[in-house]
């Protein structure tokens, strides 16, 4: 836990963070860049000291739906945008955003491309996939990881920077919002926000069994090295997301990053997803339905 002991202070000493900035073409359409980069990199983040106070989020229930409209402008200070990595500047977004309010636990589904995970209680999205593949080619099976640094991109020390549409988004430990909500080490996490199946996101701690306890993620890195040829060569070292793989009971949670814990908001119990120190951080997959609101091309 030593590395968030000074959340506070603004500090996320040595975690690593990667994200798109997608080119567009004449018709305004996103364009695939053409990487090669095969090796992890430690980021230069981009110091969020910029303040943007427009903030617009409401959160309400009805008819056992939850519903956040926002307008995606961050309450906390961000970075310099647009910056030599992130070519776009951030404007108010239209967003609303409809889950179940009493969500039903499932089996994992794989957040599709297109797709955001959640949205903040700030009313900012949490997407951390990143659009960037190995030699520009979605289908040749390797992604860029979000959090890997194999590609400089413009992230501030949020973790987030801005898509071609205006939208700022998290791909990382939204350090700003954590530090407006109080965030501490020693005590369980406030709520942080919503996943697209409405059940809540929390970051890194919870209380289990009377204690406070770092909630730890259950993907490790694979041994040995990638296949080369035609595809990236080199060590599995978090460049790619096809460089982690899922090991059950390695941390305490599952491949979701969830676990079932009682917390402030839900005193009976609940199952929730949580923000890790590693890999993925933020959950790749969820276990409820996922409300078509989440489509980004909504």
């Amino acid at each position: 836990m030593a590395q968030y002991d000074n959340l506070k202070l603004g500090l996320l000493a040595g975690a690593l963070a990667l994200t798109a900035a997608v080119d567009v073409d004449a018709q305004n359409r996103p364009r695939m860049r053409q990487h090669t980069a095969t090796e992890a990199e430690a980021l230069s983040l981009v110091k969020a000291n910029q303040s943007i106070s427009r903030n617009q989020v409401q959160i309400s229930e009805n008819g056992g739906q939850r519903t956040v409209t926002s307008n995606g402008v961050p309450d906390h200070d961000v970075g310099s945008f647009p910056n030599r990595g992130n070519p776009h500047e951030i404007t108010a977004q239209s967003y609303r955003f409809s889950m179940d309010a009493d969500p039903v636990k499932g089996s994992a589904t794989t957040v599709a491309r297109g797709y955001l995970v959640g949205v903040a209680v700030n009313g900012v999205p949490f997407d951390p996939g990143a659009a960037e593949f190995w030699q520009g080619n979605p289908r040749s099976g390797w992604q860029y990881e979000a959090l890997g640094g194999a590609v400089a991109l413009g992230l501030d020390t949020n973790y987030a920077h801005v898509q071609p549409t205006g939208a700022y988004h998290y791909h990382g430990m939204p350090v700003g919002l954590m530090q407006e909500l109080g965030w501490a080490s020693s005590e369980a996490s406030p709520l942080i926000g919503y996943a697209a199946d409405g059940f809540p996101i929390y970051a890194i701690t919870a209380e289990v069994d009377g204690a406070v306890t770092e909630m730890t993620s259950s993907y490790r890195l694979k041994s040995g090295s990638r296949p080369g040829g035609d595809q990236p060569d080199g060590a599995y070292d978090g460049a790619f997301v096809q460089d982690y793989t899922y090991v059950d009971g390695a941390g305490t949670l599952d491949e979701c990053n969830g676990a079932f814990v009682t917390t402030q908001e839900y005193p009976e119990g609940t199952y929730a997803y949580f923000l890790t120190q590693s890999y993925p951080v933020i959950p790749r997959c969820l276990m409820g339905d996922i409300d078509a609101s989440f489509n980004k091309r909504g």
